[in-house]
């Protein structure tokens, strides 16, 4: 299959990246070897930007092709007409051309729209707990109103949003990449001359003699319900007895990013614009997290072993130490500018479909309000447990994926013991899939071996799934008893709509 190569518009991160540089049009167009028509033309995306001058403008901004793409405002699309899916918008829905314009013309207000609705959202979810389960004695406070009426929240609509959202939201438009935390990571483990095949006792050993800190197994722990804890005026890390290795080595690492690194953790999360306390606590163990991903696999060297292997998970997976999901994560933040790997998304999910985490640096996008698709291969991962799941598939804006899936997690330790059934997911453009492992015996000229996948119901366009379990928006609703088809209506365009 030759992939098809995309027009891209990227007007508005030009002008940003120009103003950036504090260049005038008329300057920056001669620099480039443009008219200055011509460079307006594309700045208000009237003219995409053909492939010679986007080589000339990733020199010159020191940015990747990546960088210009429409990811986000796919995302953005995507995300609005979720939100007008829902029936508190019943009356307000949009053709996609409506949701191009707003998006291209009003990013930056779109992002605050989505913050509002996840605010309301937020606090219709909370107000119907109150009301459900009102504290003892107290029944439910009356609610703050303004003078129309309307119920008055304390805070801004950011405060009231969930604070993994928002640190999500961060890690998202970051691209899942922190170079200052990545080349610190990379630079102690190339220092230290850590062993993949000793992390263990190479990271036990650099706790001891620059921290002072012991890593000792307590049998206590699992009747606790806990998994590790930093004792920290025994100047210990308990480990919980039976855990996998690969687990105890990243709490190691964690801990070193904390203890030898905090300022620079704190840093890069006080840059992060995050307004709660919560939110930014999140972002400093989710910070930890990334150091301790870095370490374990430096940057160079498993970028390296990738593309050796071809990016065969259990291979690199055996060849670091570490577990299937820290690999198929790691791969997902290689974007290092200049020596990027490839763009993959990387997704965490439970059996009830609720994402766990999610990151994408592809034009994969997920739903933000609504449920997964249910002709997604890790549905299937379920069902076969510990088994890779390969899967060819089509976005509703025709770009096409090569993923894999697989059951992450623990069996149970008892016939008592519920273990949490989870799974990921890691895919990239088919453009790619040479460079994968999992592309070996896939026919990917037969277009019948491709599994058209929508980003969750509310948002999918496509009008004829019989999987579909709700009507999507922008779309009437025609439910006339003349047929039947694979559902119980059908779904006419707004643009082909009839007219009242």
């Amino acid at each position: 299959m030759t992939a098809r190569r995309t027009k891209i518009f990227a007007g508005s991160k030009i002008r940003e990246l120009r103003g950036r540089i504090r260049k005038t049009q008329q300057a920056m167009a001669a620099e480039l070897g443009l008219s200055a028509s011509y460079l307006n033309q594309i700045e208000n995306d009237q003219r995409p930007v053909p492939p010679p001058l986007m080589a000339k403008l990733c020199t010159l901004f020191g940015v990747s092709e990546a960088y210009f793409g429409d990811s986000d405002e796919i995302r953005q699309m995507q995300g609005l007409r979720e939100i007008l899916g829902d029936p508190l918008f019943k009356s307000a829905s949009l053709r996609p051309a409506e949701l191009q314009t707003a998006v291209k013309g009003a990013p930056a207000l779109v992002d605050r729209f989505v913050t509002l609705y996840r605010a309301y959202r937020t606090l219709a979810e909370r107000g119907a707990s109150e009301s459900l389960h009102p504290v003892a004695g107290e029944g439910l406070a009356a609610p703050q109103v303004d003078t129309a009426g309307a119920r008055v929240a304390s805070g801004s609509a950011m405060d009231v949003v969930g604070p993994y959202d928002a640190v999500g939201d961060w890690v998202q438009r970051e691209r899942n990449y922190f170079d200052e935390i990545d080349r610190a990571a990379e630079d102690l483990h190339e220092r230290e001359g850590f062993s993949d095949g000793m992390l263990s006792v190479n990271l036990a050993r650099y706790l001891q003699d620059h921290h002072g800190i012991r890593v000792v197994i307590d049998n206590e722990l699992d009747s606790r319900a806990m998994l590790w804890r930093f004792d920290k005026r025994g100047r210990r890390l308990l480990l919980s007895d039976g855990v996998p290795s690969e687990s105890s080595v990243f709490w190691m690492a964690q801990v070193i990013g904390r203890l030898g690194y905090g300022k620079l953790l704190d840093r890069v999360v006080r840059r992060s614009g995050l307004s709660t306390e919560d939110a930014r606590d999140l972002a400093r163990v989710g910070m930890s997290n990334y150091f301790a991903g870095a370490l374990l696999l430096p940057y160079r060297r498993f970028r390296d072993a990738t593309r050796l292997r071809r990016h065969d998970l259990d291979q690199l997976q055996r060849q670091f130490g570490v577990s299937f999901e820290q690999v198929c994560h790691r791969l997902s933040t290689l974007q290092r500018p200049g020596e990027e790997g490839i763009p993959f998304y990387f997704i965490k999910t439970d059996i009830a479909g609720n994402i766990l985490k999610g990151y994408s640096a592809t034009r994969f996008n997920l739903p933000r309000f609504g449920g997964l698709c249910s002709l997604w291969n890790v549905f299937r991962a379920f069902a076969t447990p510990g088994e890779l799941q390969v899967q060819v598939s089509r976005n509703t804006d025709d770009a096409v994926f090569l993923n894999v899936a697989r059951t992450v997690g623990h069996a149970g330790v008892s016939y008592f013991d519920r273990p949490r059934r989870v799974a990921v997911v890691l895919g990239c453009s088919i453009a790619h899939a040479s460079e994968l492992v999992y592309a070996a015996g896939l026919d990917l000229s037969d277009e019948r071996t491709i599994i058209p996948i929508g980003p969750g119901c509310r948002a999918c366009i496509r009008t004829e799934c019989r999987h579909r379990a709700i009507p999507a928006s922008g779309f009437q609703i025609d439910a006339g008893g003349e047929e039947r088809g694979v559902l119980p209506y059908h779904m006419v365009p707004m643009d082909e709509a009839p007219t009242m």
